[in-house]
Order: structure tokens, then sequence, then C-alpha cells
């Protein structure tokens, strides 16, 4: 869209609208599914699910205009900051539903794992851009960034959290892919994983972790316990048939049948009042906004911005995935919400920081030379 000779301001017009349009049109969805979820209201879950939007809208607004140059300066102090926050949780942390997570700020209650996932690919792309090209095949080009993935992973797991834990790992490993490191390490790390597994299992997980994912094999087993979050949330979802069961008029979350139908399993609250068709539209949008992500990072001029481009977007995907996954029974219960629809001030921090991140790569990429891929 060109301004030039026409009425639409320029600022206006250079914005990527074909992401922010359906973006916004999903966090409207979020809300009128929220609204439902409460009982037909608008508090608490969907009046503040869009003054979040707004806020962190604004946010991304302003991460937009940062330069590449302090970027890229500001890198590794945000990544110790946010590593002493992990360990300040260790040390003063608030403990709510046995898990200690969060820091209370006195003006806010922040979660700093949150923070680690976007982080954490800054810090990687950052690396890699400034490694030569003929090291990325040589154990330096592993042993630190592992390092740097390690240290936030075993800070959130001792909270525990083992999604974030995950989150942080993958974002991680799909800027190390992308960045050109062999694959062979990947399908020798993919291996070394399988065959650690049970070991993980045993020792490495809490008891309730273990029945998390114990229950994912076979979830009727104990429908009423450990399997009840999964299984009311497959009934959810296939009562909703093809075109659900109208607005406002799904009983698994009105009658309480459904856990947590405004956070993690907002999916299947979803698809019981609009069925197969809204499943259809969530993904469409969700695939217009990955596209996206994928194109400012393919039309990146520099190796940095190309790798922070492609890690932002792959952490968005995970969100999305392992949250679908989950309610459909096909992945553990790990507490993931779906971005932009749950209502959760951390998630939606994090995944609009991602999408200022993309915004300002994509910014770059408008003022970039035409030419060939650097540093």
């Amino acid at each position: 869209m060109n301004a030039r000779g026409g009425i639409v301001p320029d600022p206006i017009a250079r914005q990527p609208w074909r992401m922010l349009i359906p973006l916004f049109m999903l966090v409207a969805f979020g809300a009128a599914v929220l609204y439902s979820a409460a009982g037909g209201s608008m508090d608490p879950y969907a009046s503040s699910h869009l003054l979040r939007f707004g806020v962190f809208l604004t946010m991304a607004a302003i991460i937009t205009l940062f330069p590449r140059d302090l970027v890229k300066l500001l890198t590794y102090p945000a990544y110790v900051i946010v590593l002493v926050l992990l360990l300040g949780v260790e040390i003063l942390g608030q403990v709510n539903g046995g898990s200690q997570r969060w820091l209370d700020l006195g003006f806010m209650v922040l979660q700093p794992s949150e923070l680690m996932k976007p982080v954490i690919v800054l810090t990687l792309a950052q690396f890699y851009s400034s490694l030569p090209v003929g090291m990325v095949g040589s154990w330096r080009s592993l042993l630190l960034p592992a390092a740097l993935i390690g240290m936030p992973m075993a800070l959130v797991l001792l909270q525990p959290d083992l999604g974030t834990s995950l989150a942080i790992a993958f974002g991680g490993a799909v800027v190390m892919l992308l960045a050109g490191l062999p694959l062979k390490w990947f399908i020798g790390g993919g291996v070394a994983a399988a065959a650690l597994a049970p070991l993980a299992f045993f020792f490495g997980l809490q008891e309730y972790q273990q029945r998390r994912v114990m229950t994912m094999f076979n979830p009727e087993e104990d429908a009423l316990g450990a399997g009840y979050h999964i299984t009311q949330s497959k009934i959810a979802i296939g009562s909703g048939g093809i075109f659900g069961k109208g607005f406002n008029e799904g009983s698994q979350s009105h009658l309480q049948y459904l856990p947590e139908p405004h956070t993690d399993f907002v999916f299947a609250t979803m698809a019981e009042e609009w069925g197969l068709i809204g499943g259809l539209f969530v993904l469409a949008v969700f695939s217009i906004i990955l596209r996206w992500g994928l194109t400012v990072a393919r039309d990146s001029r520099d190796r940095f911005s190309s790798l922070l481009a492609g890690g932002m977007t792959a952490t968005i995907f995970f969100y999305v995935a392992v949250n679908l996954l989950m309610v459909m029974g096909m992945a553990p219960v790990v507490g993931i919400p779906l971005p932009f629809m749950s209502h959760g001030g951390s998630s939606m921090m994090t995944n609009m920081i991602c999408i200022g991140a993309l915004m300002m790569v994509n910014s770059w990429n408008r003022k970039a030379p035409r030419g060939g891929l650097s540093g």
C-alpha cells in the first residue's frame, strides 16, 4: 500500500496490514469467546483481554521504532537482566498454585520466564550474526549457545514450569537450525533425548507432571481425575460439530464441566459454540500471521534480522501448536495458552513482543538496500 499521491498518511499506509487486520480479527474473536466463557459478560475476561491487547499493541509499536544497532547493543544486557530476574524468582518469587514463577515489583507482578522466550531468540540471533560463517560448523557454535539456553531452562524447571522451559529450548533450537548448524547435530541430539527420556521422566519430572504425560496416552483410564481436563476438552470440541451450538450456548463451559475455559482450553470453548467453521477460521488466521513472519525472515537483508524474525515466528508457532495439541489430547497439559485468544497478561505480553520484533524487522527490511545477506 503506497500513500504517495493518496489520502492515507504514510505512517498508517506503511504498516503491515496484511498481518494486523487478521490479528485484530483474532483478538476480537477471542474477546467474543471470553465473553461467552464468563456467562455472557465482558467482565472479568473479555474487557481485560482487549485492554491488555491495546497496551501491548502500543508496546509493539514502540518496539518497531528501535534501530538495528541499538537492538544489537542491548541484546546481551537484556539477557543478563532477565537471567538475574529468574534467579530472583528462586529467592523472592511468589508461590501460586504450587509454582514459584512470579516477582512482585510493587507496580506490577512479573513472570520473568515469559520474557526469556523472546530474549533467548534475540540473544542467539546476535551471537550467530557475529560468528564468522566458517565457524558455524565448529563446536564453538554449539557450546556457548547451549549454555545460554541451558541456564534459563534449569532455572525455569526449578519453578517448576515444563512448558515454558520447552518453549525456551524450542526458540533457541530453531535459531541454531536457521543459523546453519549441521543437521547431524540435531539428529544426534534427538536420539540422545529419546534415550534419556525415561531417566528424565522418572527423575526429572514432578509426580503431577508424570501423571500428565501418562494421561495423554489414556485419559479415559482416570476420566474424573488426571484425565478430566483432556476428556472434557475433547467432549466440548466434538459436541460443536460443523457449525457449533451457537454463540453463548456452550454447555461444557457454562455448566463448568470444562476446566480453564478462558485460558488453556479457550479453543475448546470456542469449538463447542462455533464448531469446525470457527476452528478453521482460527487456524487460517494463525497461518496468515505465521506466513507473514516467515516472509519477513526471508526478505531480511542481514543475518541478524533473518534469524531474529525466524526465531520470533517459531516462538508464536510453539504456543499455537502445543496448545492445540494439548486441547485435543495429543500432548500433555503443560499450561501453554492460545496466543491472542486466551485470557492472560503474560502470554499476551510475550506474543506481542514477538509481533513487535517482527514489525521492527519488517521496518528494517523496507529501509535496507538491496543486496546479499550480511552480518
